[in-house]
């Protein structure tokens, strides 16, 4: 113990001995010493504790250390760091992964000026993210609390300071570009009259980031502490509006649909303001969270660091934005599949039933074009078509199918779970207690499916024999259906599985499609179509508009997910890969057809009974698989990582141990959820928040007009008309004036926040 503390003490010797030519290998070999490659959090811990001992006995340690690092950083480019690491990128998916694949066969240059090659070089352990999690909050608090320049060295403080104040006015643009990008006023109109928000953010951050750098006198590369610092609350005040108009855009997103292009606008605009909320902190203090702002932009660059060359890491980072655009527009009127109460578990039975009717009958249909002489592709298109049309018959008949688990399931999960992390563990009992209640609405469409499909396919069998006088399948074809259940001698698990899968995508689908009608505006451009004018009547056409725009979603899901059924034997069958499908209810007509034309020789109760067993159990992968990725693409979406997956399924299991028949009769008391009705819909919350502007203040309109800082106090002082008039005084909580013309910035002067800092030097040459 007393070697390993010399040892430290050693390098952080060398370190306070270089600080005036810092290089990255000695700040690596520390590094590499307080790195703890097992996950062992304790002796984590343990290193860091170490450390901050050595550096409050060592005050000249702790001093040489910060400066080292300050030295070593300024030679590089801090301003992409703050501006970019950590933010997604505009650049498409496609542009993404032709990069990489281009640096597989010719390595990109490094970019030698960015903290993010440091970072890569000082951080070389995978592990290292994982090993930064565990430090404790308190040990970051004492090791950044520690870490502190003297006054002959304030030049470094200001020269960090000034790249974060340049970083600040550069996102607090892309914020206002963002906020008023076409598309964004296209689908959110209302930001129109809300744009003064993203616009005063701006007007705001430039004007405290001259104030800042005036009243600490950073121009002279020192660093002087007034005795009333610079309040950054207006900032946060605009920053908060925006965030506002944010989800004000989110709770429409239902009616006006997304596109990725937009989600990924709408993520990037929500990271730049989390982002610019991080950087008031490291430069204010101003809620006392600089040290958490510190350590979060560590870990960020670390994880950018390790992960920039990564497919792994932009496949997830795209899946994520593709579950956030699921999850943004669910199924806005497809089947509700969440019951909470008796109503809605009744309900569904009925839905069920009616869907158990239409089921019989089509595999009726299907067995019976087994006979006939068809070429493959004539056979995938003639089970498309029967599965196909018949689900987009059942859905129009105001029915439903067992198992499908469609966007609406995975929207209403998503809807549960908050964005912050920390009431994301608070949040999973309940929604533990909603995925409870849809699987028991699961099991009463099963129930309703099969408890009408099984005698419906009986009375079709029975009254095939009474008028034709004859078997419908021969004996043979029988114990083939009775084979396709057996769940042990047979390939019926595997090919529910895949089942479960085309449920999920249909479920997508849905969404999908749903989305399109909303955000293409499909139904309105239906009833405006010329030439349907002249076919129909108008009221007619204004009907139309509003089942394709109501149905769409619904209509396309269905009928995509019965060609995925219809043909994917075939495809397996041309690919010489043993793929099919199994779905319980078409499993449960099968098994009345295999039974009832079975050979009186063959049949059994024990072979009825296994039969009937293989039938629950394709069901039930149905519904595993379905419903888990369902719930996978939901919590993706809200950054719910594996841990909490477990604390989920823990909650899960402890529930049906301790009360199982929750999981098959419904409650006697509905059980609330803050975003679902008792019918499994999502509440919608149209009210919108109202983006107030602080007390006093006047935001200059979007116009032509400008206002010199010469007759600045002319136009304060004249009386003139709303469209001739700009900007009024600004006032803030300190009953600061600021003219109008001081929003037009002078481009001269030497305080503007515009003016670029000085090219730092070149970087130290990173170690091969």
């Amino acid at each position: 113990m007393l070697a390993t503390c010399n040892d430290l003490e050693h390098i952080l010797a060398h370190i306070n001995a270089l600080r005036s030519l810092p290089e990255p290998a000695s700040l690596k070999r520390l590094i590499d010493f307080l790195r703890v490659n097992n996950g062992d959090e304790k002796l984590a811990n343990k290193k860091i504790t170490d450390l901050i001992e050595i550096l409050k006995q060592n005050p000249e340690y702790s001093t040489g250390l910060a400066v080292f690092i300050l030295k070593l950083t300024d030679s590089y480019q801090r301003i992409t760091l703050y501006t970019n690491t950590g933010i997604v990128s505009d650049d498409s998916f496609s542009h993404s992964i032709n990069r990489l694949i281009g640096h597989r066969f010719l390595p990109l240059l490094p970019e030698e000026d960015s903290v993010v090659e440091l970072a890569n070089y000082l951080f070389d352990s995978a592990t290292d993210e994982e090993w930064l999690s565990l430090i404790s909050a308190k040990n970051w608090d004492d090791l950044v609390e520690l870490l502190k320049v003297g006054q002959d060295n304030l030049e470094l403080v200001a020269s960090a300071k000034n790249s974060i104040l340049n970083s600040l006015v550069i996102l607090s643009y892309r914020i206002s570009g963002i906020g008023l990008h076409a598309e964004m006023m296209e689908t959110y109109p209302q930001v129109l009259s809300y744009s003064a928000a993203f616009v005063a953010q701006n007007q705001e951050t430039v004007l405290f980031v001259n104030e800042y750098r005036q009243a600490h006198n950073l121009d002279a590369m020192t660093d002087t502490i007034p005795e009333i610092d610079i309040d950054p609350a207006p900032v946060l005040v605009m920053l908060e509006q925006c965030s506002d108009i944010v989800d004000n855009i989110r709770k429409r997103v239902y009616k006006t649909g997304i596109s990725i292009r937009m989600t990924n606008m709408l993520v990037r605009l929500e990271q730049s303001i989390h982002r610019m909320q991080i950087l008031l902190e490291l430069v204010s203090d101003c809620n006392k969270n600089r040290d958490k702002a510190i350590v979060e932009l560590i870990q960020e660059v670390v994880r950018t660091a390790k992960n920039r060359y990564s497919f792994g890491h932009l496949i997830k980072n795209n899946t994520k934005l593709l579950s956030r655009k699921i999850t943004e527009n669910s199924g806005r009127v497809g089947e509700h599949y969440i019951s909470t109460d008796t109503l809605g578990y009744k309900k569904m039975y009925k839905k069920a039933a009616i869907g158990g009717f239409f089921i019989a009958f089509m595999a009726t249909l299907k067995i019976l074009g087994s006979n006939l002489v068809l070429a493959p592709i004539g056979k995938a298109f003639m089970n498309s078509m029967i599965y196909g049309l018949g689900f987009v018959g059942i859905h129009i008949a105001g029915g439903t199918v067992a198992t499908k688990q469609p966007a609406m399931t995975a929207a209403a999960i998503a809807s549960t779970i908050s964005e912050s992390g920390n009431k994301k563990i608070k949040q999973l009992s309940k929604l533990a207690e909603l995925i409870v209640d849809i699987m028991r609405t699961q099991f009463i469409a099963i129930l309703g499916n099969i408890s009408i499909a099984i005698p419906v396919a009986f009375i079709i069998a029975f009254a095939w024999v009474q008028i034709y006088d004859a078997p419908m399948i021969d004996t043979k074809k029988a114990a083939h259906l009775l084979h396709e259940l057996d769940p042990l001698r047979s390939l019926s698990l595997p090919h529910a599985a895949i089942a479960g899968v085309f449920l999920f995508l249909s479920g997508l689908i849905s969404g999908y499609y749903d989305n399109l009608a909303a955000f293409n505006k499909i139904g309105e451009r239906i009833k405006r179509h010329r030439l349907l004018s002249y076919v129909m009547p108008i009221h007619w056409q204004n009907k139309l508009g509003d089942f394709v725009e109501a149905n769409l979603g619904a209509i396309m899901g269905n009928f995509i997910f019965g060609c995925f059924l219809g043909s994917t034997a075939t495809i397996g069958y041309m690919l010489g890969l043993p793929l099919d499908i199994r779905h319980i209810a078409f499993a449960s007509a099968n098994l009345v057809h295999g039974l009832f034309f079975l050979s009186p020789l063959d049949l059994t109760w024990q072979l009825a009974l296994y039969s009937f067993l293989g039938v629950l159990l394709i069901g039930f992968v149905n519904l595993m698989v379905s419903f888990s990725l369902s719930l996978m693409i939901a919590l993706r979406s809200k950054e719910v990582h594996f841990s909490q997956w477990k604390d989920l399924g823990d909650l899960i299991i402890k529930h049906l141990i301790t009360q199982p028949k929750d999981f098959i009769m419904p409650r006697n008391e509905s059980v609330k959820y803050a975003r679902i009705d008792s019918e499994g819909r999502i509440i919608r919350d149209d009210n919108v928040k109202e983006t107030q502007m602080p007390h006093g203040y006047v935001v200059r309109r979007l116009g032509n007009k400008k206002t010199s800082p010469q007759n600045a106090n002319k136009v304060a002082n004249t009386d003139l008309s709303q469209e001739t008039l700009d900007v009024v005084k600004l006032k803030d909580k300190h009953d600061r004036h600021i003219e109008a013309g001081e929003i037009g910035l002078d481009m001269n002067s030497e305080n503007n926040a515009k003016n670029p800092l000085p090219k730092p030097e070149k970087p130290p040459q990173l170690p091969k």
